[in-house]
This record gives structure tokens, sequence and C-alpha cells, in this order.
């Protein structure tokens, strides 16, 4: 897959903690929202991907247990070796609202969700 359209470019995949605690959207191609590129990309399995960019934020209230009230699909949870959880996808390639419009509304839920939280 490759960054084609506005969907897979702008509208977010999933979302990335670092160490710090802090997220950061990623796109289709798990670089962070915006890039049209995968050219100097970084693993979101790494502990703290795009560390040097500023892209990472802290928000009030993003918790595990808020996560786990948003997304019911489990799967879409990842989690580090201390069991916390570091990572969310949004949708996978099943429920991908661009491939398969019924999602659509489930997606929108979701980021809907995760719009209210506000900077730390």
């Amino acid at each position: 897959m490759s960054l084609t359209d506005f969907f897979r470019i702008n509208l977010p995949y999933g979302i990335k903690k670092n160490s710090s605690g802090e997220w950061f959207a990623f796109n289709r191609e798990y670089v962070p929202l915006g890039w049209n590129t995968t050219r100097n990309s970084e693993s979101i399995y790494e502990q703290n991907p795009y560390d040097e960019q500023p892209i990472y934020t802290k928000f009030k209230g993003l918790t595990e247990h808020s996560i786990l009230n948003i997304v019911k699909d489990l799967e879409a949870i990842k989690k580090n070796e201390n069991g916390e959880i570091n990572c969310v996808f949004f949708y996978n390639d099943r429920t991908n609202p661009q491939s398969n419009p019924q999602f659509w509304n489930d997606y929108f839920e979701i980021i809907k969700a995760f719009s209210k939280f506000e900077i730390a």
C-alpha cells in the first residue's frame, strides 16, 4: 500500500505513545499525519519513533481506561512488554472505511471520542 490519497495521508490510522506518556497520530503508512512519503520513516514498533520530531503531545485523561472505553476491538490495542497500552489502531483492513463505507460511522465515533482530550 502506498500514500496515494487524502485518506491514507491525512486521516489517522492510529496513535502511538512514547516512554514519556505522550502520543502522536500516524497515517496508514505508519508515518505522522500529513507525511506523504515513507522515506526516512521509522517503525512505530520502536519505543520512541520520531522522537526527534515535534509531534508528540500529552493529553489530560487519555488513560488506558479511557482508551478501553473508546476502542472496543481489543486486537486494535497493542501493549508493550510491561503490559501497558502503547499503540492503538482505529481500523483494520476489514473495517477500513475507505474500502468498506459501512464502517465510516464507527471510525468517526472513535475520532470524535479522541478529539475531546485536551493537552496536559
